[in-house]
């Protein structure tokens, strides 16, 4: 098993400000991505993921009235170990609510989403990895676009819901794009680490980085931690404004 690189406060912001390979991305519209005719599916490790990775292609999708199709693997039970605050039990119902209150935030019609929690155990995706594409597979059509987390994005669960859902792509044959999320606080913003090759840039206007900080600000949950058992937030400050750069990057 490799080490987890999710530790301590990560990749400072003004590094990825100044990032030169960054700043040479090559921009891609939501239009292009997703062409008229084509359906959005969007696969979330976690409630919140479907925000972080993607809020603002969020956005544009429903400016377009593109269908979206959202697969939320886990219920995201496992973020609070240990917690009496936030128990398993609490955020089993808490966590998909938060995630319905934060795609209103982004304006997303209700009649243009249709919404799967697959109810697969948080930490434990890799486990059913091959039970996971199968189910993702049988979803999906060949003119679906489909967004995952990245396959190497550092979280055990976003790497599994990535490989699962190349291999569910590939084998209808639709189209797959990678979300980084977590890499922003481990990867290096002038090394090798990330697929640069691959890498485009969604640019999001102040008022579509606005409501995503909105929606962000609705996972109660991942906001705040636990200071009875010494448990910190999942998304504090310095990670949540990694995630809100004028733009979302998107592996193609």
């Amino acid at each position: 098993m490799k080490p987890n690189p999710i530790v301590g406060q990560g990749t400072p912001l003004h590094r990825w400000q100044t990032s030169t390979q960054l700043a040479q991305l090559a921009h891609v519209s939501v239009a292009q991505l997703v062409p008229e005719g084509c359906r959005a599916v969007i696969i979330a490790p976690h409630p919140d993921d479907e925000v972080l990775g993607c809020g603002g292609l969020l956005q544009g999708l429903a400016t377009l009235g593109r269908p979206v199709q959202l697969i939320s693997v886990t219920d995201g039970s496992a973020s609070h170990p240990g917690s009496r605050r936030w128990p398993v039990a609490r955020l089993n119902v808490e966590r998909p609510q938060e995630s319905a209150e934060a795609l209103h935030r982004l304006g997303l019609p209700p009649h243009g989403l249709q919404w799967l929690r697959a109810g697969f155990a948080d930490s434990q995706v890799a486990a059913r990895e091959d039970e996971l594409a199968a189910f993702i597979r049988r979803h999906l059509k060949p003119t679906d676009v489909v967004f995952a987390t990245w396959r190497e994005d550092g979280h055990c669960d976003h790497e599994a819901v990535g490989r699962a859902s190349a291999v569910a792509a590939q084998a209808v044959g639709a189209r797959f794009y990678e979300l980084p999320v977590w890499a922003w606080h481990w990867a290096s913003p002038e090394g090798s680490q990330l697929p640069w090759h691959r890498a485009r840039k969604i640019p999001l206007s102040s008022a579509a980085l606005a409501r995503k900080r909105h929606a962000i600000h609705a996972f109660a949950s991942q906001l705040e931690g636990d200071p009875q058992i010494g448990l910190p937030a999942v998304l504090p400050p310095y990670v949540v404004e990694r995630l809100l750069q004028p733009f979302e990057v998107v592996f193609v």
